[in-house]
């Protein structure tokens, strides 16, 4: 599945270009992720900054606050949820699961899960980020290097935004930020940077264009709008769909169909080179989806919304449940190996089903689905309730701790 339709003479409906989407899109779902955090972080700085002199006292207690706030609105959560799920091993009578390698004493647990967790959320750390009590969550502590890296940037623009006329201002901010997201994607790599400073761009340009001001090369293309946005939009389906098996070997790409021709783009400086493209399908996406009405309107739908709102406790949730819950009903319905038949020999075809069917479809692939994704949309809606909502609460009170007391007036 993670290798393009053709490869090695491998043909399957799954691997085609756009379906794949629905089956192997994880990384893809972190660069949109990126780019969007990048626009939503600008929002309300860039927002201040255009509105001049009188809102100059709002945007320091807004960044202020913000960077103050980050580490806590992205860490709890992970803190709870994977604390929740080493402890659940160790409380149910010694509970199975393949990932990570349980500690023989919930003590010893404890400390080793202290020990990853302290490393994995430090910002300055080098190296791998993942955590193995919640691998999923590699990219949380790349969320927040992002965040510090568009908050320096607005500060860095905030020195002069209240000096320059609007023009000037956004054609040098513009100058800048794309200076970074060359310097992110073609002289080191640093691709998610590439990716919180477009998402930053993106904001700018859609400030300028509910104010009229939009460059004039761009207001020029006002007119074939409809057409650049679903190339812009096809474009990232296809890109989206970027070979990701074995991606440090950029020959891989270049003997994938479709690919080769595309495989010269990649920049040196881009060891992974999923990222380099995957970049450019995030950006196409984020920026045609609220120019097609069509597929505006769809995301929109009360469901939709209701995902976004549960989405940062889903992330997190996810995994757990398939590997408590999805791992012994795959083992159960016909998928399982040595580890399983060693471990929770019950649950080995308890309910074989049959595996025929185009790859990806089978039955037995499908079943599980029917139990473990409704109880995983319940279990966060109810993490959004109760750790996921709350850490953004304890975040503002804790800021407002630690501000100075209104001074008392002297009558």
């Amino acid at each position: 599945m993670e290798s393009a339709y053709g490869y090695e003479d491998q043909f399957f409906f799954c691997a085609l270009p756009g379906i794949r989407t629905f089956f192997t899109s994880g990384h893809f779902a972190v660069a949109v992720f990126f780019v969007i955090s990048g626009y939503v972080l600008s929002t309300k700085p860039l927002s201040l900054i255009y509105a001049g002199e009188q809102e100059q006292s709002k945007f320091g207690d807004n960044v202020a606050s913000a960077l103050f706030r980050r580490w806590l609105r992205l860490f709890l959560p992970v803190i709870v949820i994977s604390f929740l799920y080493m402890t659940s091993w160790h409380a149910f009578g010694g509970i199975w699961t393949q990932r990570p390698e349980h500690q023989s004493t919930f003590s010893a647990e404890l400390w080793t899960w202290y020990s990853e967790f302290k490393n994995y959320s430090f910002l300055f750390r080098s190296g791998d980020t993942g955590f193995r009590y919640n691998f999923p969550a590699w990219s949380i502590p790349i969320e927040f290097q992002g965040s510090i890296i568009v908050y320096r940037q607005i500060l860095k623009l905030q020195g002069r935004g209240f000096t320059l006329s609007t023009w000037r201002r956004s054609s040098l901010d513009s100058v800048l930020a794309l200076g970074l997201v060359v310097y992110f994607l073609y002289i080191v790599d640093g691709w998610f940077g590439a990716m919180f400073m477009a998402g930053m761009i993106l904001c700018e340009l859609d400030l300028l264009a509910r104010n009229n001001e939009l460059p004039g090369f761009l207001s020029r293309l006002e007119p074939y709008k409809v057409p650049l946005f679903y190339t812009l939009f096809s474009l990232s389906i296809y890109l989206s769909g970027v070979p990701s098996h074995n991606t440090m070997e950029i020959e891989v790409l270049r003997n994938s169909p479709g690919w080769y021709y595309l495989s010269f783009l990649k920049p040196q400086a881009v060891a992974d080179y999923k990222w380099f493209y995957l970049f450019w399908a995030a950006i196409f996406l984020v920026s045609s989806i609220p120019r097609i009405w069509w597929l505006r309107s769809f995301f929109e739908l009360p469901f939709n919304q209701f995902l976004g709102r549960i989405s940062f406790a889903l992330y997190l949730i996810h995994g757990p449940v398939l590997w408590i819950l999805g791992d012994r009903l795959y083992a159960a319905v016909g998928w399982f190996h040595q580890d399983h038949e060693n471990n929770i020999p019950n649950w080995v075809n308890a309910f074989p089903l049959s595996d025929a069917g185009p790859l990806g479809l089978e039955l037995r692939f499908l079943a599980p689905h029917f139990l473990c994704l409704p109880l995983t949309l319940w279990l966060a809606e109810m993490g959004t309730r109760v750790f996921d909502e709350p850490s953004v609460k304890f975040a503002q009170w804790a800021y407002k701790k630690t501000l100075a007391p209104p001074p008392v007036q002297i009558l």
